[in-house]
């Protein structure tokens, strides 16, 4: 299939999610030229702000392909992806994404991300209305969790 096809697929889902009363969004993941996964956004429905079409196609390839890395999937979707769908997209090894509408189309109808996506270029104690703290406990009580996490993989690699 061509991106024509692929593209064309996330938009029918879209509207299908539109008619079943969600959000127009959807995503396809494809691997080699075959549908792995596909998702709607379904926020309203899951009362679940991360339940964008493109993280629950993200999550179903995972389970689908048994990986957490999907470096060899093309995802596809109707609208720009957002700040956190892309940076799981980057996280999972996607490399190619193609989608319909952008930010500048969605801008009318109040689904852009654009701002989220401008201020989370700013570092993370100067983001506008978010207190980042970090507050790490005692070392002497408390080793680092990634060292404890080292050891524990080492410890479980060796009885294996």
């Amino acid at each position: 299939m061509s991106d024509k096809k692929f593209i064309e697929q996330a938009i029918q889902l879209a509207k299908q999610n539109i008619d079943a009363g969600g959000r127009p969004f959807g995503a396809v993941v494809v691997k080699n030229d075959k549908v792995i996964a596909t998702g709607v956004n379904q926020m309203l429905e899951l009362s679940d702000p991360t339940a964008h079409a493109e993280l629950l196609a993200l999550r179903e390839a995972g389970r689908i392909l048994g990986n957490v890395k999907l470096n060899d999937c093309v995802v596809y979707a109707s609208g720009q992806p957002c700040p956190m769908c892309l940076a799981a997209m980057r996280m999972s090894g996607i490399t190619r994404i193609v989608y319909a509408y952008s930010n500048d189309d969605a801008e009318a109808y109040g689904l852009s991300t654009a701002s989220i996506a401008s201020i989370l270029r700013e570092e993370p104690q100067n983001q506008p209305g978010l207190d980042f703290i970090q507050l790490k406990p005692d070392e002497q009580q408390m080793p680092l969790l990634y060292q404890y996490w080292v050891n524990c993989e080492s410890t479980s690699s060796k009885s294996s």
